[in-house]
């Protein structure tokens, strides 16, 4: 699947099953669910789950709880705009 395939599932009303738990969650924040997407990998261990929490938490705007994520991810704080960084994860996912 290609970046343009998973924003033309944006259009469903229900997340799609196959995805994985990373892309259900991107999904939810692409379709203005940011609690729903952040419930997805609050619990989760790993630097993947840690990036995409970083991610959403410097969308939320809380930058110091962003930094503490993706120093947990092992990569640096993003410096692309939120767009560029959604689709850049969702790219970084859907090679895994």
């Amino acid at each position: 699947m290609t970046v343009s395939e998973f924003k033309q599932q944006l259009d469903l009303e229900e997340v799609p099953g196959h995805l994985s738990v990373y892309l259900r969650s991107l999904w939810f924040d692409a379709k203005g669910e940011w609690k729903g997407a952040h419930d997805l990998v609050d619990q989760l261990p790993g630097e993947d789950a840690a990036y995409v929490h970083a991610y959403l938490h410097r969308k939320e705007g809380d930058q110091s709880n962003a930094d503490y994520w993706y120093r947990r991810s092992g990569r640096p704080r993003s410096q692309v705009s939120l767009e560029k960084e959604w689709e850049e994860l969702v790219s970084y996912f859907l090679t895994k």
